[in-house]
């Protein structure tokens, strides 16, 4: 049985490197997955993902895909927003 999508609730003005941020935790974590975990699947440190999670850092369209297809995941869907409804 597979989990539900995470569906995130954003923020007016929520710039997208947020927006990115929160939906590769969201997905992570419906995975049940470590920081550790994606990291390794990815092949990008752990430390690099904390930091993507974080927003602190301004990923590269490369880094994107690669994290979007170790979840899973089109890389469009990583930047999809969701609104209160």
């Amino acid at each position: 049985m597979t989990k539900e999508m995470p569906r995130v609730i954003f923020t007016a003005g929520m710039k997208l490197r947020q927006v990115f941020a929160n939906n590769v935790r969201a997905y992570r974590k419906a995975k049940d997955w470590s920081q550790e975990e994606l990291a390794d699947r990815a092949g990008l440190h752990r430390t690099y993902i904390s930091i993507v999670e974080r927003g602190l850092k301004n990923i590269s369209i490369d880094n994107i895909e690669v994290i979007a297809k170790a979840l899973g995941e089109p890389a469009w869907r990583l930047l999809e927003t969701f609104s209160r409804t």
